[in-house]
């Protein structure tokens, strides 16, 4: 298995260089491609918080958070939320909880196994239910196509940029609140970014991570939007409510 650091200096030989994604020809399904596609939903939603119920025997499902202000007349911002390694929905949500006042909605899908499948060995069954988390969104709330984001914290955060960037055919936006690096894979549109990241992070060194990701986004002709903040291996309010506001506020490219 690659480690993280090899895939790190893959990733930018990715981003830096188009022949090599031109190369990438694996499978959409298995190179991190989301394949949801929007509709008109058919069923209605209250506001509030909401169990997916797509989860396996295992117990790994899923929230789809509803903001109080929601009305199917007027479509919303979605944030796709990724937690990190032994995570859960409900504690990456708790980090957004802002996210009612500004009117997004957020889903958590829940990683089929303790942390996301390509993290530790390649695309699969967690983009398998990424898709069908998706699809049971859209089926139940009007979603606005021009804020459409994707992103998470620490390995939801390298998630999140490794399915944002391939997927950018339908994600407008990515998130990635302490990443650790990207997967390669062939870039598709171009996403605006919000990067964040402590000084102190004892889990995901600073200056190996996003300080060397984010010049290689901006060197591949990504809008990348980075806040470095004095603190350790975490999403302080403040970063979380700037990157939703960003979220919400910046246009699609």
């Amino acid at each position: 298995m690659i480690s993280r650091r090899g895939l790190f200096a893959l990733a930018v030989g990715a981003l830096s260089t188009a022949s090599v994604s031109r190369a990438m020809t694996r499978q959409s399904s298995r190179d991190g491609h989301v394949t949801a596609s929007f509709k008109t939903p058919r069923q209605s939603i209250a506001p509030g918080q909401h169990a997916l119920g797509l989860g396996d025997s295992g117990g790994r499902d899923g929230l789809l958070i509803v903001p109080s202000g929601y009305r199917k007349e007027s479509p919303a911002p979605l944030l796709v939320l990724l937690h990190g390694a032994s995570g859960s929905a409900r504690r990456v949500s708790a980090l957004f909880s802002v996210a009612d006042e500004l009117g997004v909605i957020l889903l958590a899908p829940e990683s089929r196994d303790r942390t996301w499948d390509a993290i530790r060995a390649e695309f699969g069954p967690d983009i398998d239910f990424l898709n069908r988390a998706l699809a049971h969104t859209f089926d139940r709330c009007a979603v606005d196509k021009r804020r459409l984001a994707v992103g998470g914290f620490s390995d939801g955060a390298s998630y999140g940029l490794s399915v944002g960037i391939p997927s950018g055919d339908i994600f407008t936006h990515i998130v990635a609140c302490s990443p650790g690096f990207v997967i390669p894979g062939p870039p598709r549109g171009k996403p605006s970014i919000f990067v964040s990241h402590g000084t102190a992070d004892q889990i995901l060194n600073i200056d190996s991570t996003s300080r060397r990701l984010v010049p290689a986004l901006k060197r591949a002709g990504y809008n990348v939007t980075y806040r470095e903040f004095e603190g350790p291996h975490t999403v302080p309010p403040a970063i979380a409510r700037e990157a939703l506001e960003w979220f919400r506020g910046t246009p699609t490219p």
